[in-house]
């Protein structure tokens, strides 16, 4: 990935530019009515229409489109290297859409067997009783989802990678492979990576999934979701079901995901960074089993995350001795550490994932190790991270 993207919009079309440059000019075109630099917020639900079926612009309901979400919708095709996105009013909705779009009751998914409790319970408790049937299998092994996927049955491969709150690494350009030899669209949530870290849609896969809460928005500040995709034919399917099913981002949660993205690309690195530091802080603690994060030599996703991202992310989870009383002890007493849920904030957070964001998957084969702890690591000044969870620790 030499971090250069084609853009088409009027800065110049000729041109590739880097990451940084679009997340700051795509989309956001200054306003020609006033030059403002920043999108308006359109806060309207209709628009004045030019005659009975003469759209201005291709505006006419706010449901189907709003001048703010598209703004928002042409930066996240052109920072994940697609050529449509779509904004929604959270992950799940985002998700929930896309199988709507992709399967019929009686079709099958293959699911990793360590993801989000949230997109767990969507296809188990929703999905399935809609009609969908699912088979988990570890994303690390791309035998095994070979294996799980049944031939004519099975319309989607779904990875996250890295993987919530495990950190399991897959290898997206064979997984991509599989999934294509099957017939099957290759789905990735790219929510812990971001896409400045990687880039899926060039690695093979059809479509990128992101809760735009976490990195995209990136302050806490806002829920959303995005899908972004390369086919055209797949990208018409997705536009009518965002509009018929109707959970589309407001125009004012599509300015901050926007504002957001201005400044990913320099908080991811200051994100890795820390975390970088907390590892190392983690590996050398007495109190610790072990240390789950790509960018660890012996991480047996190590050498593929150092192939397909640029770096290894803000998420660091670990085990630790004592077991689940000694786990919750520590999210307790941390204070520079917000115990909290969610991720990708400016802030850093921990959590038990047992016991708040995967607590829907207890009892079924993704329940999570009851002495893990997943730290989101924000930007703060590191002595004051280390010394937090040094004190929480003791």
């Amino acid at each position: 990935m030499d971090g250069t993207r084609p853009y088409a919009g009027p800065v110049n079309s000729e041109h590739s530019y880097g990451f940084e440059t679009l997340a700051i000019h795509a989309g956001n075109e200054p306003d020609p009515t006033t030059g403002a630099v920043v999108p308006p917020i359109y806060a309207t639900s209709t628009y004045k229409q030019d005659g009975v079926g003469g759209l201005r612009n291709g505006y006419e309901y706010s449901r189907s489109a709003n001048p703010t979400r598209t703004a928002l919708e042409e930066c996240l095709a052109a920072i994940e290297a697609g050529t449509r996105g779509f904004a929604f009013a959270s992950g799940l909705a985002a998700e929930d859409t896309l199988i709507r779009s992709l399967c019929v009751p009686g079709d099958h998914v293959v699911f990793p067997d360590d993801a989000y409790g949230g997109t767990f319970r969507l296809f188990a408790k929703v999905l399935g009783a809609w009609g969908v049937e699912m088979t988990p299998a570890a994303v690390t092994h791309p035998e095994a989802i070979r294996a799980a996927i049944r031939p004519g049955k099975t319309k989607v491969v779904w990875l996250e990678t890295p993987t919530n709150p495990l950190l399991n690494v897959a290898d997206i350009a064979i997984v991509a492979q599989i999934a294509h030899d099957a017939g099957a669209v290759l789905v990735v949530d790219n929510t812990f990576a971001s896409p400045y870290l990687q880039q899926p849609l060039e690695l093979g896969a059809d479509v990128v999934v992101h809760s735009t809460t976490k990195y995209m928005g990136g302050h806490s500040d806002v829920i959303g979701g995005a899908l972004i995709v390369r086919d055209s034919e797949l990208a018409d399917k997705i536009a009518f079901h965002q509009n018929a099913i109707g959970a589309i981002a407001s125009p004012f949660d599509s300015f901050l995901v926007l504002r957001g993205i201005k400044t990913l690309g320099v908080r991811m690195d200051r994100h890795s960074d820390n975390a970088e530091k907390v590892v190392e802080f983690l590996q050398r603690h007495k109190g610790v089993t072990s240390v789950l994060y790509p960018g660890v030599d012996g991480h047996p996703g190590h050498e593929t995350a150092a192939k397909q991202m640029k770096r290894f992310g803000g998420i660091v989870s670990f085990r630790v001795t004592g077991g689940e009383p000694h786990a919750l002890d520590i999210c307790n007493k941390a204070e520079v550490f917000t115990l909290g849920e969610s991720l990708g904030g400016v802030e850093s957070l921990i959590e038990h994932p047992g016991k708040m964001t995967h607590a829907s998957v207890a009892g079924t084969p993704l329940e999570v190790p009851a002495d893990l702890i997943r730290l989101s690591v924000g930007i703060e000044t590191i002595d004051d991270l280390l010394q937090d969870l040094d004190r929480a620790m003791a």
